[in-house]
């Protein structure tokens, strides 16, 4: 298991298994990562964060916001800005060059509060031109995994495990009788909505 946004031992207090009971571990961890990359693809990110910097590179096109104050360029949650480094190239085999120093993160304070920065801004001035290329160095990711996303996904996990009981999307109950599932579990939607990129959803 890797990267998944709930524990095992927390699934089984979920479901009222006990910790011990390793019988279906494989299930319950087939569960979590379903569970975990679902929420990846509805919200448009991911919440993990990267264990060592990576380097992506961006074009400028759809990716500018102009402010009063600068050019923002709209980047991947970054997670932790330690030795994070910003360069610039042209397209068709430009060097990349350092322009560390020469922007600012955005939103302010974003890592304090617990989110990711998700802009750079240069103050009072541009990025470059349509053939400029930006390569950003750093640890992807959220700073930690929200406390809403960790609650989606063990209830989501807690029904793709309990899936197997209602084949063809219908489960029997003695109170109840035959109930036919839901699509969308609107609690999951509840706890991630807030969270999604804008365009997804």
């Amino acid at each position: 298991m890797a990267n998944e946004y709930a524990t095992r031992d927390d699934l089984k207090a979920q479901l009222g298994i006990e910790t011990g009971d390793t019988s279906r571990d494989a299930l319950l961890d087939k569960a979590l990562t379903a569970a975990s990359r679902g929420i990846d693809r509805a919200t448009g990110r991911r919440f993990w964060l990267d264990t060592a910097p990576t380097a992506r590179t961006y074009r400028l096109h759809q990716r500018i916001c102009r402010e009063e104050d600068g050019d923002v360029l709209l980047v991947d949650d970054i997670g932790d800005s330690t030795g994070m480094t910003v360069e610039s190239a042209s397209t068709g085999g430009g060097v990349f060059a350092d322009i560390t120093g020469s922007y600012e993160t955005t939103p302010d304070n974003a890592l304090a509060d617990g989110y990711p920065i998700t802009g750079l801004l240069r103050p009072l001035t541009i990025w470059g031109t349509a053939f400029t290329r930006i390569r950003v160095t750093a640890r992807f990711g959220w700073p930690a995994v929200p406390d809403d996303v960790a609650q989606a996904c063990l209830i989501q996990a807690s029904r793709l495990f309990k899936r197997k009981d209602s084949p063809e999307g219908v489960m029997g109950s003695a109170e109840w009788g035959v109930v036919r599932l839901s699509r969308r579990d609107p609690d999951v939607w509840n706890l991630i909505e807030p969270y999604l990129v804008p365009g997804f959803g």
